[in-house]
């Protein structure tokens, strides 16, 4: 009889692994400093990696700095899609239905909060940031969270429930009105009656323009 001699399992990590730590740790870098303070040794403290081994993964830090805002900002924007999706999906009263959405749409998620912050460096820093990179989270981020708005209002204007003359334009609109219940920077951060008020303030404004 043949002894047994399984397969060793192969050992988890490695460099898949590094660079998610790699990743991690400059999202947090830069969403604390912003992208021209950051640099690779603070970057390599958080991550816990040599800097060698960063730049072993990416050449340089506009590239890193490109790879942290890509990933950061897809998986944000399949957060406020799933949003969109859960609330947009089937319309049964649409001024209750959007207005059920704009409030799950400024709640903060916690989950992405260096993500949002590494958004306000990034506006803060726009002359600063490689272009390709701007162009690259807009792309991946905002634009395709506003293109998934866009069609789902786009469909409530094919069932004559809405009138879309343009839907991305539309979905822009929409988001800017439920964002005004969204706190200022310093600000306190306002009470739920006052959230609910901007924001059926806010739908209710949208409609004004919309409706049929």
């Amino acid at each position: 009889m043949a002894s047994e001699n399984p397969a060793k399992p192969r050992p988890r990590g490695g460099r898949a692994d590094k660079r998610q730590a790699i990743l991690a740790g400059a999202l947090t870098v830069f969403a604390r400093d912003g992208y021209t303070r950051a640099s690779i040794d603070a970057i390599s403290a958080e991550a816990g990696v040599s800097t060698r081994t960063i730049y072993n993964h990416f050449t340089d830090k506009p590239e890193l700095f490109q790879a942290v805002i890509q990933e950061s900002a897809a998986r944000a924007a399949d957060a406020e899609i799933a949003i969109i999706d859960r609330h947009l999906r089937k319309i049964t009263d649409l001024e209750s239905d959007l207005i059920e959405f704009g409030r799950d749409w400024v709640t903060p998620m916690p989950d992405y909060a260096d993500h949002f912050a590494l958004v306000r460096q990034v506006n803060a820093e726009t002359g600063h940031i490689p272009q390709e990179a701007i162009d690259a989270w807009r792309e991946i981020g905002p634009l395709r969270v506003r293109r998934e708005l866009a069609g789902h209002l786009r469909g409530l204007g094919e069932r004559g429930l809405l009138r879309i003359d343009d839907p991305e334009r539309a979905a822009l609109h929409l988001m800017l009105l439920v964002s005004a219940a969204s706190p200022a920077l310093g600000a306190g951060a306002p009470t739920e009656e006052e959230i609910a008020e901007m924001v059926t303030a806010g739908v209710r404004t949208f409609l004004h323009g919309h409706l049929t």
